[in-house]
């Protein structure tokens, strides 16, 4: 007999269960939404973007000029250590030349009885060759002396390189790991700017161009600043302390700044004028020092090698390698540091301008000294 009951519905379906979905579905869509939103980066304006880029120069020059100072650490670290083991080497062939010396006398030892020189003496018939032997044994013996003497005092010149050496590798070691390090910072750093970049559409991007350009005031030789560099230059001045009106800048932008010809104070400050003069538009490369890139400190110390005057390799020893000199003492040749940390350098050549190596992107130029924090000058030669 069939059964007449009504079939239970099912825990999969019905009007009840989808509606539950429904809901499950839209709550779920609503957290996607609003978690999406929450992680998603805001999209920045392009003035927040060069903000962010400048940010991120800014601190991979920190950062290069530790590496700068790394390098140069390790590279005399190295040096020190070829020389301890270039004179380890003469060391060892010496000692070895003293034990074969020692050597020698050992085996004529052996071969003439190992008697002791004495005895053997006392065993001659003849007085004068007695007399005779007596003396040449005690110039063998002599010889023997300065022999051992010679080989225990290369052994011991020997173990202290040999110390000296381990020490140096240990200390050339850890240069090259910082080395390491401030090049991943270094890499990060700019890693991270060229992607901000690339997030720009072409006119946003076209406007950062336009906004560094400004920002920047880049000067040809002789020339005039670009569109809005006055105006930048002015307002950077402004907010890094208002010193854009000291006595040096406003005579010599009376004279005519960088339009007219400047004159060194010597001929070694010209020569370095002149060699950096020759290096505008070369590229700005992280760690280099010429002759086809540079960065900072790197084109201040070639500039200022090629006039005969060697500079140290980092912007935090060469503020230190001159006379210190206040901004409105400044004359063509010196060096002008900026920021706090002392992290960029450029050549000062008059008319409140300067001849550096900016920033990644940014060939050697001529640039206002007003157009970054100022943190103090030396004059060399």
């Amino acid at each position: 007999m069939a059964s007449h009951r009504k079939p239970r519905p099912s825990p999969l379906g019905g009007p009840a269960v989808r509606t539950a979905a429904t809901l499950a579905l839209a709550s779920a869509a609503t957290a996607t939404l609003f978690e999406g939103s929450g992680h998603a980066d805001p999209r920045l304006t392009t003035a927040q973007v060069k903000a962010k880029v400048d940010r991120l120069h800014q601190e991979a020059e920190v950062a290069t000029e530790k590496y700068n100072g790394a390098k140069e650490r390790a590279d005399a670290s190295r040096a020190a250590f070829d020389r301890l083991r270039d004179e380890a080497a003469r060391r060892a062939e010496r000692l070895n030349t003293a034990r074969d010396g020692l050597g020698s006398m050992a085996t004529a030892q052996y071969r003439s009885g190992g008697l002791d020189p004495a005895v053997q003496l006392a065993l001659t018939s003849e007085p004068d060759e007695y007399l005779e032997r007596a003396a040449l044994a005690e110039k063998a013996a002599d010889r023997q002396a300065v022999a051992v003497s010679a080989v225990r005092r290369e052994l011991g010149a020997l173990r202290q390189l040999r110390a000296e050496s381990a020490g140096r590798l240990t200390e050339l070691r850890g240069h090259e790991e910082e080395l390491r390090r401030q090049k991943a910072v270094v890499l990060d750093k700019l890693g991270a700017a060229r992607t901000l970049l690339a997030r720009l559409t072409a006119e946003e991007r076209a406007r950062y161009d336009a906004a560094v350009a400004a920002r920047d005031g880049a000067r040809a030789p002789g020339g005039s600043a670009t569109s809005g560099g006055a105006g930048t230059t002015a307002g950077t001045a402004t907010a890094s302390g208002g010193d854009a009106g000291s006595a040096a800048t406003r005579a010599d932008r009376s004279s005519g700044g960088v339009r007219g010809p400047v004159t060194a104070p010597n001929t070694r400050a010209a020569e370095a004028i002149s060699f950096a003069r020759a290096q505008l538009g070369k590229p700005y490369v992280w760690g280099a020092t010429g002759p086809s890139a540079y960065d900072c400190s790197g084109l201040t110390q070639a500039a200022w090698r090629a006039a005969g005057v060697s500079l140290p390799r980092t912007t935090y020893t060469q503020i230190n390698a001159g006379q210190r000199v206040s901004r409105s003492q400044l004359a063509p040749g010196d060096l002008v540091f900026f920021y706090s940390g002392i992290s960029h350098v450029g050549l000062y050549i008059g008319g409140g301008q300067m001849i550096h190596a900016p920033r990644p992107g940014a060939p050697v130029r001529v640039a206002p000294i007003d157009e970054m924090p100022f943190a103090g000058a030396s004059r060399v030669g």
